[in-house]
C-alpha cells in the first residue's frame, strides 16, 4: 500500500478540495450579490431556479431555504393536513417524515427491498386507506426509486406522488434527470450535498403551474403583492448568496457527478470481501453517488480497523425513521420493517467524493479487500 496514503486521514467527506477549485469563483458571485445588495430572494435565486429547472428538464423550480422545507411546502401546495396519511420509506433520512409531520398529517412508513434498499413497492398497497393521500419515493444515495411502479400505484388509488431528491442532482431514470416524474420533486442543497451551496438552502421543481405559483406564495409570507397576505405562509426564501453560489456549482456539477461514479465504479469493481455487500444498482437507474454505501456484519470492528488504516466512514443511517423516539406515538416496534433495520445496524457509508484521488480510492480498495474478521 501506498505510504502516503496510509498516513494520509481519509473522511467519508472532505469539502475542502471542492471549494478551493472554486473559490475566486464563488467570491466574485458573492461580489456581485453585494454590489446589487440582493441578499434575500431576487435576481441571483432566480437566475439559479432558471438554470436548475433546466438541468432537471422540468419546467419550473422554485428556490428555498432548506430541503426540509421544501418538502413542508410541497405537502401544502398539495392540500396535505391534518389527518391525511402520507406513505414514505422507514429507510430515509428523517426530514422525509418531517415535511408529512409538519403539515399535520401522519407519516405511514414502509419498509425497503433487500437488495436496492429503496422503498418496497410490493408493500405500499397494503398501507394504503381512505385517508392516504400521497406516496413519497425517495433518490436514496443519489440512486432513483422505480419510479414508474410507484407511478402505477398512485394512479391506481389516485395518490399523489412526491419526489425525495435530496441527495440526487443530477441522477437519471431510464435516461432521464429525476426531479419530474412527479407531481413535484424536493431537493436539499446543504453543503454536503452533490449540490451544496455555500450555506443552507433547497429546491423544488415541478411541471405544474398551479403548485409554482402556490409555492411563491408559501414560501413569502402567503403574498403574492407585497404586504397583502392570502393565506397563512412562511418566512423560507432561499438567500442571494446561496443562489449566486449555487449557480456557480451547478456548472461542474455534470463532472463531479461523473466523478463520483468512476469511484464508485472501482468500488463495485475492485472490493472483494466477503464481509461486504452493496447496494444492487438496477440497470434504468443512474445514480450520481451521493453516498456509498455498504452492509457487514462486523460493523463495529470494521469501523476500528479502518480508522486504524486512517480511513474514516460514516453512518447513514443508525436509526429507522419508524422507530425515532419522535414518532413512538404512532406504535412502531421493531420488526415492523426488518430490512430498513437490519441496514440501521450494519450500514456503513465508504469516502466517497469528487476530489478523492486515485491513490486514496486505491488505499480504501485495499484496506477493505485485506479486511478478515477474527
Amino acid at each position: 500500500m501506498d505510504t502516503l496514503a496510509i498516513q494520509q486521514k481519509i473522511s467519508c467527506l472532505d469539502l475542502k478540495g471542492q471549494h478551493q477549485q472554486i473559490k475566486q469563483e464563488v467570491f466574485e458571485a458573492f461580489e456581485r450579490v453585494y454590489e446589487n445588495t440582493a441578499f434575500s430572494g431576487g435576481p441571483f435565486v432566480e437566475e439559479f431556479e432558471k438554470d436548475f429547472s433546466t438541468f432537471c428538464q422540468t419546467k419550473y423550480a422554485v428556490g428555498v431555504n432548506n430541503g426540509t422545507s421544501a418538502l413542508h411546502l410541497a405537502m401544502l401546495a398539495l392540500g396535505i393536513g391534518a389527518g391525511d396519511e402520507v406513505i414514505v420509506p422507514a429507510n430515509t433520512f428523517i426530514a422525509t417524515a418531517w415535511g408529512v409531520s409538519y403539515t399535520g398529517a401522519i407519516p405511514v412508513f414502509v419498509d425497503c427491498t433487500p437488495d436496492t434498499w429503496q422503498i418496497d413497492a410490493a408493500k405500499i398497497e397494503d398501507k394504503v386507506t381512505s385517508r392516504t393521500k400521497a406516496v413519497v419515493g425517495v433518490h436514496l444515495y443519489g440512486q432513483p426509486f422505480n419510479i414508474e411502479t410507484l407511478q402505477a400505484i398512485c394512479k391506481k388509488y389516485g395518490l399523489y406522488l412526491l419526489e425525495d431528491g435530496a441527495q440526487a442532482q443530477g441522477a437519471r431514470y431510464k435516461g432521464t434527470p429525476v426531479g419530474g416524474f412527479g407531481e413535484m420533486a424536493c431537493f436539499s442543497f446543504y453543503p454536503g450535498k452533490n449540490l451544496g451551496a455555500c450555506g443552507e438552502a433547497g429546491g423544488i421543481t415541478t411541471n405544474n403551474e398551479k403548485y409554482y405559483s402556490h409555492l411563491h406564495s408559501l414560501r413569502n409570507h402567503g403574498s403574492t403583492v407585497r404586504y397583502f397576505h392570502d393565506e397563512v405562509g412562511y418566512n423560507m426564501r432561499m438567500g442571494g448568496l446561496e443562489g449566486a453560489s449555487l449557480s456557480v456549482k451547478l456548472k461542474y456539477l455534470p463532472e463531479w457527478n461523473e466523478r463520483r461514479r468512476h469511484i464508485a465504479k472501482r468500488y463495485q469493481d475492485e472490493i472483494d470481501n466477503i464481509y461486504i455487500q452493496m447496494q444492487t444498482q438496477p440497470d434504468w437507474a443512474e445514480s450520481v453517488y451521493h453516498l456509498f454505501v455498504i452492509t457487514t456484519e462486523h460493523r463495529n470492528d470494521l469501523i476500528s480497523y479502518l480508522n486504524e488504516n486512517n480511513i474514516f466512514p460514516g453512518l447513514h443511517y443508525p436509526v429507522p425513521c419508524h422507530l425515532q423516539k419522535a414518532y413512538e406515538h404512532l406504535g412502531y416496534s421493531e420488526g415492523d420493517c426488518p430490512y430498513a433495520e437490519y441496514l440501521a445496524t450494519h450500514c456503513l457509508s465508504l469516502p466517497m467524493y469528487a476530489e478523492l484521488t486515485d491513490v486514496e480510492v486505491s488505499h480504501v480498495i485495499g484496506v477493505l479487500n485485506a479486511y478478515k474478521n477474527a
